[in-house]
């Protein structure tokens, strides 16, 4: 069983996130996004929305550091031990909590407001479970490795040694056996999160709206306006990446030109 849980899943995990997001990208380009319900109720998201994201952002951050850098590397800069525990459990508790703390405003939202509940669907509940309990675990982890009967088995001597051999291929199995469960179920729980990831709406975390700062500005023409002056008329930018409009508008210059 450890075998398949630490030598097996966490593979098949990487095979299903990249192939979703390569098929959902390719078949479901129009389901690529976040299906905003800003226009039903704006009063909780604006303040559910930046809490999580922002918490969410320190969350993976504070991941980065416990599971990729080495214990020794803090330790030849002089972080004792307990130096990056406490450091851990302030960030960790502060981050975890306000990231909690945001999905529960959006849920209650979503749940509150008609509208906002018609919109969600059986995947959005089901994604919202699952993000509830990665994050329910990250946080009992956290408490738990400094409170917990456990607390002396330190993460960095199991999980990330396990989670840095895994990209050479190697895993190292018998340092993620010896994890406290509670690190085990929490690790399980983050793989079935990026399983799903690709299916449901958190698949926008992969988009970066590079296209939005090359976009031609939005033009606003009044109502009752009538026919613009004669000669070429600048109207913005050209468009980046959408070669049909770029030569429409150029055959467009071209007629203006012969008359």
């Amino acid at each position: 069983m450890d075998i398949v849980l630490w030598g097996i899943l966490p593979y098949m995990m990487v095979v299903i996130l990249v192939g979703g997001l390569i098929w959902r990208y390719r078949y479901d380009q129009f389901g690529w996004t976040t299906r905003s319900s800003e226009l039903y109720e704006s009063r909780l998201l604006r303040w559910g929305s930046p809490i999580f994201h922002y918490g969410l952002l320190v969350v993976v951050i504070g991941h980065f550091v416990g599971l990729v850098i080495p214990k020794a590397w803090t330790e030849a800069l002089h972080v004792t031990e307990d130096m990056y525990h406490l450091a851990a459990l302030g960030l960790g508790m502060v981050a975890g909590i306000a990231t909690l703390g945001g999905i529960v405003i959006l849920v209650y939202r979503r749940r509150t407001t008609g509208p906002v509940f018609m919109a969600t669907t059986k995947n959005d509940k089901s994604m919202y479970v699952v993000l509830l309990l990665a994050l329910l675990t990250g946080l009992a982890t956290t408490v738990l490795s400094v409170i917990g009967p456990h607390h002396d088995l330190s993460y960095r001597d199991t999980v990330a040694p396990w989670f840095r051999s895994l990209f050479v291929f190697q895993p190292d199995i018998a340092a993620m056996s010896a994890a406290p469960l509670e690190f085990q179920i929490h690790t399980l729980v983050g793989m079935a999160l990026f399983i799903v990831w690709p299916f449901t709406r958190l698949v926008h975390a992969f988009t970066a709206p590079i296209h939005y700062l090359f976009r031609p500005y939005i033009v606003y023409r009044s109502r009752g306006g009538g026919p613009t002056a004669t000669g070429d008329v600048r109207r913005g930018w050209e468009p980046i990446g959408t070669p049909d409009r770029v030569s429409t508008r150029k055959g467009e210059r071209s007629r203006r030109s012969g008359r």
